[in-house]
């Protein structure tokens, strides 16, 4: 069955799919239950399931995150609700040194089937305590999947994926797309660790995260006015990442773009820029280059947002760089449209 779905309502529904088809499913967390139900996102679902396995808690990090931990290791499926990834920080014990080791120190014997779902990215002047996304911390520990949806299929096909697995599952959403709308196949369930072609291209290859895919396509959009292809990859899963059909992508186009939804210092566009480098050194014309947030903490103001986010602007004037082009007249181009949707921090 297809259904045209916003990325809250795909949410929404692989919630209730699981919810659904296994008991011990169950959805918590900060405002889970109140009138705004996390965007939207978990609408519905303490009316058909109850307060039993739908239910807020008190703002308490730690805690909630080891009740996260508790209920996986004793056969439930926990799916424990973030509003902000910021805030994860004050759970890192439980996440650091637990929920992703305890798979290995019990040779396997335990397993740690949890999902941490938790809200990323800009807003209104959403500065720099809420505005955080942290993949490239839980993807530096071993023992944890990290993915970040872009599409309503993948919100609703890797959601599911995500609680069926048995190992821990960071699970990050950003707050601008949740109104998104796409195509959904009820059926799909993708796996995680498969990236996403998003657009194809011959001309350079951009390799991107969350947000910057949407960004990325949007650059594509504007340089094939001019006859330039871009190649575009979502990531989706930057812990498993699977390598092969990124590194065939930058083979074909021999220029490439990491467009990663993070700092770039020390952040996860490093890591893919280094993989890229070292497996495709022979074909390569230009270095990668790496866009990301600029080293700074998140300012308020929207001018000063829009230099420390990378944007379609800054991917189509990097393009035009590394292909030695004149830069083209973005006058006419809309930008900097997709905030129009959002009502609010919750």
């Amino acid at each position: 069955m297809k259904l045209n779905l916003t990325f809250r309502e795909a949410l929404n529904l692989a919630l209730m799919r699981e919810m659904e088809c296994d008991a011990s499913v169950f959805v918590y967390g900060l405002d889970v239950q109140d009138h705004k139900r996390i965007f939207g996102s978990t609408k519905g679902l303490v009316e058909k399931f109850g307060p039993e396995r739908c239910f807020g808690t008190p703002l308490s990090e730690e805690a909630m995150t080891g009740v996260a931990l508790g209920a996986a290791l004793s056969g439930l499926r926990p799916v424990h609700i973030h509003i902000r990834a910021d805030f994860m920080l004050l759970a890192m014990n439980q996440i650091t040194n637990m929920i992703s080791n305890l798979r290995y120190m019990s040779g396997g014997r335990l397993k740690i089937p949890l999902v941490i779902r938790a809200v990323i990215g800009r807003g209104w002047g959403q500065s720099a305590q809420h505005s955080k996304s942290l993949h490239s911390v839980f993807a530096h520990l071993p023992g944890l999947k990290v993915v970040l949806p872009t599409t309503p299929q993948d919100a609703y096909s890797l959601l599911r994926a995500a609680i069926r697995d048995e190992n821990p599952v960071i699970f990050m959403e950003h707050r601008w797309l949740y109104d998104v709308e796409g195509e959904v196949k009820d059926e799909e369930i993708i796996s995680l660790g498969i990236v996403g072609l998003r657009r194809s291209g011959h001309d350079l290859s951009v390799l991107t995260t969350s947000w910057m895919t949407v960004e990325a396509l949007k650059a594509g959009e504007v340089l094939e006015k001019r006859g330039i292809n871009i190649e575009v990859i979502d990531v989706r899963t930057v812990s498993p990442l699977e390598e092969q059909p990124l590194v065939d992508s930058v083979n074909k186009t021999r220029h490439c773009i990491v467009a990663d939804y993070d700092w770039s210092y020390c952040g996860f566009g490093a890591e893919l820029a280094a993989m890229i480098s070292h497996q495709c050194f022979s074909t390569l014309k230009k270095p990668v280059e790496r866009l990301g947030f600029a080293h700074a903490p998140c300012p308020t103001t929207r001018p000063l947002e829009n230099l420390f986010y990378p944007s379609a602007v800054t991917i189509i004037r990097t393009v035009e760089k590394m292909l030695e082009l004149e830069e083209m007249d973005l006058s006419g181009e809309e930008f900097y449209t997709y905030e129009k949707n959002f009502k609010g921090p919750f």
